[in-house]
């Protein structure tokens, strides 16, 4: 699970069908949701960067980097976003990029950066993107928005460009 919300008896039940819940990934310090109480649940450990929990971490904490990936899902560091940005890749069937809260895809913005007034450091941020342009992703999940579901590395370089 990525980011989870808290979902309804129902809900978890559907998504628990499809397989076992293996761990929680938190993708910044903003994002902890329902991490602590899934985590629990399913007795699986929670992976973000440590700067996601400032303050104390959750018991089944692991903490990640750049350098460590999370099963088979490479972790990303994004300077200069939210305090403890992370993304996702995972190359399989024309890849997939999950990011927290870098990028953003809903009105009235539409797919663009995160807001000058949520960022760490707005021009680090934009650098630090760029490094997922090595990432070939046909998808490409937000936090916030609506997915892309295709041509997402075009997508984010014209981005990139354009800004």
């Amino acid at each position: 699970m990525i980011d989870p919300t808290p979902l309804s008896d129902d809900q978890l039940a559907a998504l628990t069908k499809a397989g076992p819940v293996a761990g929680i990934v938190v993708t910044n310090a903003n994002h902890h949701r329902a991490a602590a109480g899934y985590s629990e649940r399913f007795s699986v450990p929670i992976f973000a960067h440590g700067k996601a929990f400032p303050d104390s971490k959750p018991g089944q904490f692991w903490e990640v980097s750049a350098n460590a990936g999370v099963g088979d899902l490479e972790v990303i560091e994004i300077g200069g976003a939210v305090t403890g940005e992370i993304a996702l890749y995972h190359p399989s069937d024309g890849g997939t990029l999950v990011v927290g809260d870098a990028l953003i895809n809903f009105e009235p913005y539409g797919f663009t950066f995160l807001p000058r007034k949520y960022c760490e450091n707005e021009k680090r941020m934009r650098s630090s993107l760029r490094q997922l342009l090595a990432k070939p992703a046909e998808r490409l999940f937000f936090s916030h928005g609506t997915p892309i579901l295709s041509g997402a590395t075009a997508r984010l370089r014209q981005l990139l460009e354009a800004k």
